[in-house]
């Protein structure tokens, strides 16, 4: 392949990186040549108890969540850590 197909753009990602056919064809080998899973890091958060945690979504007025978010902010919490302890004891 010639210099200037390699330079020439496949795509640009959402944060305006330019996708060449170079990189793809240097991701290609890699991938080809395996990864040692050992190594790799787990993706997002960890875990609050062994294995996995689910996630819980609602909504909530823009009031409600000013309020919980200065709380969490007086108390040094998260928004998160505020919304789990209130449900933990709402379900006692």
């Amino acid at each position: 392949m010639s210099s200037s197909e390699d330079d020439r753009v496949i795509a640009v990602t959402k944060g305006g990186a330019k996708i060449t056919q170079k990189i793809v064809d240097e991701l290609a080998a890699e991938a080809e040549r395996g990864y040692d899973l050992s190594l790799g890091r787990r993706r997002g958060r960890p875990s609050l108890d062994l294995g996995v945690s689910p996630r819980v979504t609602f909504r909530v007025t823009g009031e409600l969540q000013e309020r919980a978010r200065q709380r969490a902010q007086r108390e040094g919490k998260s928004l998160s850590e505020l919304a789990r302890d209130a449900l933990a004891e709402y379900v006692k």
